[in-house]
């Protein structure tokens, strides 16, 4: 997606597309009784935000064998991006996609014609970087549309609490709505907390998560000719106004299954994390983070992250109890690769090279291989209770899910310990004006005087992350 927008976003290029807007949406009024001409059972699907996530969720939408189902339309800001979203699914899907050109929509408005071209009872996917999805899930909620939404759904408190009222706002008109925190529905991961319930490792005393990869979330100096508002788009994991950063964007998956297995969400956090390496970016980001989120109960989670080129890489989640430990994420999402032990000796694995695991006789538990993705499962799940209208909303999940993600950034960030209500009722809100945004407008953040933007600086600004 990155290159993508660097490639494609020149302040010449975004007229250009920007024309391109208003005529096809001039057109797409003519092209919506061919949309509706599908037969009833049809579900139409919308895709809003074309890279690389969005297409992979469309991929998955389209791959559902639970009755008929295509996509209709398609929205992005960038050209390129939604041209090759559109040519890899059409390529691998073929008749299931019908997007003819005039219903592929490009601007910061190109959501709303999207949405337009469904009939009610349609499905959007939401991928865009996460500072939109309350913008969007509201005026999904307007047209009458499922949803699925990508994580994290939201980056602070005054978003969480405005997600919360969609949320019970969508109940109310009974539409469904998932929330991309896919691990939920991975069977083996449903397995192994079946197990942790039915007491088979005790109570669960601690648990400890790692998400340690390459370098992420930088940001080398903005292309001159560049709109700023472009610039921190094309790399919105490296601005927390956009996504709450690397934190919020990568290590929600393992605090939430972390805290799905343990049965509670956490009520504090405190943490640190520094800059080493960041070199010429710009990104608001630390290399490392370590946290220590607390429950209700006094349980701890350590979570460690770093993204450091060179540095030795781990992407796991481990539970410890009173009578044994269990893995809920062995090396990435997918597969989980579930296991009980009877001890607390739990081997590392890195890498798929080192599969099929090795016999060991402190294992007591381990889910049989191979495992459904659950990127598939989620969409399976979702299309089950729209076919059978049955109740699903995963959104306030979602919501508190990114806010204890949030306390636990806040905490590192600011060096101070963090709790639930504090995060949920801090009035610093990253980007108010997001629904106005425009790409030749002032971004969300702004240059310092010193040519860099605002960082965190825990212990100076301690009631504020920037």
């Amino acid at each position: 997606m990155q290159k993508d927008l660097e490639k494609a976003s020149s302040r010449r290029e975004f007229l250009s597309a920007a024309s391109q807007v208003t005529k096809v949406s001039a057109l797409a009024g003519v092209a919506l009784p061919h949309v509706h001409a599908a037969e009833n059972n049809t579900l139409e699907v919308a895709l809003v935000g074309a890279g690389g996530r969005g297409t992979g969720a469309a991929g998955n939408a389209l791959s559902v064998d639970h009755g008929p189902i295509k996509l209709v339309a398609m929205a992005d800001i960038v050209p390129k991006k939604l041209s090759d979203s559109y040519d890899k699914l059409k390529t691998q899907f073929g008749d299931k996609v019908d997007v003819p050109a005039e219903r592929r929509f490009l601007g910061f408005d190109a959501y709303r014609h999207a949405m337009d071209a469904l009939k009610p009872g349609g499905i959007v996917i939401l991928a865009t970087p996460p500072a939109f999805r309350w913008v969007h899930f509201q005026y999904a909620i307007e047209k009458g549309l499922h949803t699925f939404m990508e994580k994290p759904v939201t980056v602070d408190g005054p978003t969480t609490k405005r997600m919360f009222e969609l949320a019970d706002r969508a109940s109310r008109k009974n539409l469904k709505a998932a929330v991309g925190l896919m691990v939920r529905h991975c069977r083996a991961r449903q397995e192994l907390l079946n197990r942790i319930r039915d007491g088979q490792i005790g109570e669960i005393i601690a648990m400890r998560a790692y998400r340690m990869g390459q370098r992420g979330g930088t940001a080398p100096p903005k292309p001159p000719e560049m709109p700023e508002v472009m610039y921190q788009l094309s790399r919105f994991h490296a601005f927390l106004w956009a996504s709450g950063g690397v934190f919020s964007d990568y290590y929600i998956h393992q605090i939430d299954e972390c805290s799905w297995m343990k049965g509670a969400w956490p009520v504090e956090a405190h943490g640190l994390g520094g800059r080493h390496y960041r070199g010429d970016s710009m990104d608001q980001n630390f290399d490392v983070y370590s946290v220590e989120f607390v429950y209700p109960d006094g349980t701890r989670l350590f979570f460690d992250g770093r993204n450091m080129a060179g540095a030795r890489d781990e992407f796991a989640s481990y539970a410890h109890g009173s009578k044994g430990s269990a893995v809920i994420s062995t090396f990435a999402h997918t597969p989980g690769l579930t296991r009980i032990y009877k001890g607390h000796h739990i081997p590392r694995v890195s890498n798929r090279n080192q599969l099929p695991l090795p016999p060991d006789p402190n294992v007591v538990w381990a889910y049989p291989q191979p495992e459904k993705s659950p990127y598939q499962l989620e969409w399976d799940d979702l299309i089950e209770a729209i076919r059978k209208d049955t109740p699903y909303n995963e959104v306030r999940r979602g919501a508190e899910a990114s806010l204890v993600t949030s306390m636990g950034r806040m905490a590192a960030h600011t060096g101070q310990l963090i709790t639930y209500e504090q995060m949920l009722n801090c009035p610093h809100e990253f980007a108010p004006d997001v629904d106005k945004l425009t790409p030749d407008g002032p971004a969300p953040l702004q240059l310092l005087p010193n040519g860099k933007y605002p960082m965190p600086e825990p212990g100076i600004k301690i009631d504020r992350e920037y």
